[in-house]
């Protein structure tokens, strides 16, 4: 490989890991958001994760058109496209929070997601191009570290713009109609911000859209049906296991806020809690990606997922068995073993699934609705049993995920070229 066709792979690598910078920035200020509308809009748990089932019900919906999308314009639009269709959805949010309808609330997000989906389509094949395939377990983890960094900072620029001022001032508030246009508006502010940053991105993309072309050119007739992965049983076990994977780590990082909060835990407020939860939940997850990244090179990808789930469900009983300081750090550590999970199930499964690859990642894509319906069941469940008791449901969830990871130290691996393919939450 030559120098030139060296530098242009990694300046392509660079502009595609912003991608997955913004779309953990994008995902994760959706934590603060679940404590902002619970107050704002008096809902109780089931109905504030709701904002959770508008914003993954978009990968269920839109992965495969968007897999369309992408073979028909290429990468370099599809990425353009759908950032697009995410300023669009967050130019959308003044206009539900205007009207004061939730409802609106959670179409701006689902517009929002259906954008981030089509990127996530795009960008990682793209990623996956721009390297060695032998190598895919690191530089898929490696690239998750970065994407961490946005699930650090989202949730902290979120919480100090939508949980203070108006009904979230420290002390007794009466709850009038200016109060409560007040932190609509900080809504607003929030949403306006992430459109800034995303028609930067816009603008950048678009500039380099041939340059992306050049790097990796988009693969003619990649995109098999999912239902060809349905006949493969470790592409269905890595979809369940993304499933629940997923599920678990955004309904615990739903709750965080208002658990934190609550006077038998930490007791700090709504901003500190939803601070915290950038800070240690997704920090956590960060700082496990890239010791993740070193790990993997020492320890086999299945037995390090293994130890990873064991230890996040032995976190989760630890929560529903107790309350203050212990039980706050213990669901707040859950994020460090989060790290490493989801690019480990997906590489692992990519290698053994005896289905396409583009088959078996459609259906890995598919699953990750599992942001979507687990944390509205965990909503219900502490809306009749409490906070603590409903973190059993993320703890079976880690249980079944070790019981995959274990299982699959065993089973033959296809094809290490496999895993080249994936894909970041």
């Amino acid at each position: 490989m030559t120098e030139q066709k060296k530098g242009g792979l990694l300046a392509a690598f660079i502009a595609v890991t912003t991608l997955f910078f913004a779309w953990g920035f994008v995902t994760s200020i959706n934590d603060p958001l679940v404590a902002a509308v619970k107050k704002i809009f008096s809902l109780n748990y089931a109905e504030a994760t709701l904002t959770q089932f508008a914003f993954f019900i978009a990968y269920g919906i839109v992965s495969i058109p968007g897999g369309a999308l992408v073979a028909r314009v290429g990468y370099g639009r599809a990425i353009v496209f759908a950032l697009l269709a995410m300023v669009a959805g967050c130019l959308f949010m003044p206009v539900a929070t205007h009207a004061d309808r939730y409802g609106l609330v959670l179409v701006a997000l689902f517009i929002i997601a259906s954008g981030m989906t089509v990127l996530q389509v795009a960008a990682n094949p793209l990623s996956a191009a721009l390297g060695r395939p032998e190598q895919s377990h690191f530089r898929l983890v490696l690239s998750q570290a970065f994407n961490s960094l946005g699930t650090v900072i989202g949730p902290w620029m979120g919480a100090h713009i939508m949980l203070r001022g108006g009904l979230f001032s420290e002390g007794a508030v009466e709850i009038t109609p200016a109060v409560r246009a007040e932190s609509l508006q900080k809504i607003d502010l929030a949403y306006f911000i992430l459109a800034a940053v995303l028609v930067v991105l816009v603008v950048y993309f678009w500039r380099s859209r041939e340059r992306m072309a050049n790097a990796a050119p988009t693969a003619t007739g990649a995109h098999s049906s999912v239902l060809e992965a349905f006949r493969s049983r470790w592409a269905v076990l890595g979809a369940v296991a993304i499933f629940l994977y997923v599920g678990a780590e955004v309904s615990i990082a739903s709750l965080m806020t208002n658990f934190l909060n609550r006077p038998d835990v930490l007791d700090v407020t709504l901003e500190r809690a939803g601070k915290m939860t950038g800070l240690y939940y997704w920090g956590g997850a960060m700082v496990g990606r890239f010791a993740g990244s070193w790990l993997l090179t020492k320890v086999s990808a299945p037995r390090l997922l293994t130890i990873f789930a064991i230890v996040a469900a032995i976190l989760c009983f630890t929560v529903t068995q107790g309350s203050g300081t212990v039980a706050g750090y213990a669901a707040l550590a859950v994020g460090l073993f989060n790290s490493i999970m989801f690019p480990v199930i997906f590489t692992v499964t990519l290698e053994r699934s005896t289905a396409s690859t583009a088959a078996t990642s459609s259906l890995l894509c598919m699953a990750i609705i599992g942001g979507a319906i687990l944390p509205y069941i965990v909503g219900r469940s502490v809306d009749s049993v409490g906070l603590n008791t409903a973190f059993f449901i993320p703890l079976a969830a880690y249980i079944a995920i070790a019981f995959v990871a274990f299982s699959s130290a065993r089973a033959p691996v296809v094809s290490v070229t496999r895993a080249a393919t994936g894909t970041s939450h």
